[in-house]
C-alpha cells in the first residue's frame, strides 16, 4: 500500500486519541470534581472514550478492495492503544499535565 493511500487514516489516528479520547476524559474528570486524577487513570479513561468510536474503525467493507487499508487500521489502532497506556503518546501526556495544572 502506498503512503498516499494511508495518509488520511494516519492523520485521523494522529488526532483522534487526544481530540476524542483526552477531551472527553478531561470533561469527565471535571464533571466528577476530580482535579488530580492519577496519570494512569487519565490514560485508561482516554482509552475508554477512544474505544467508543471503534465502529468507525470497522466501517469499510470486508472485501478485497479494502483488505489492505483495514489491516493498516487494525495495526495502527493497536499501536495507538499501546502508546496511550504506556505513556508514549505525547499529546495525551500534555493534555493530562494541562488538566492537572489548570483543571
Amino acid at each position: 500500500m502506498r503512503n498516499d493511500e494511508r495518509f488520511e487514516i494516519q492523520r485521523a489516528f494522529d488526532l483522534l486519541p487526544h481530540v476524542v479520547g483526552a477531551s472527553w476524559t478531561a470533561v469527565w474528570f471535571r464533571m466528577q470534581g476530580i482535579r488530580k486524577p492519577l496519570r494512569e487513570e487519565f490514560r485508561e479513561k482516554t482509552l475508554e472514550y477512544l474505544k467508543m468510536i471503534e465502529p468507525v474503525f470497522d466501517a469499510y467493507p470486508k472485501n478485497e478492495d479494502f483488505e489492505e487499508i483495514s489491516k493498516y487500521i487494525e495495526s495502527r489502532k493497536k499501536l495507538e492503544y499501546e502508546k496511550i497506556i504506556s505513556g508514549e503518546n505525547n499529546e495525551i501526556e500534555t493534555r493530562y499535565d494541562r488538566y492537572v495544572d489548570y483543571g
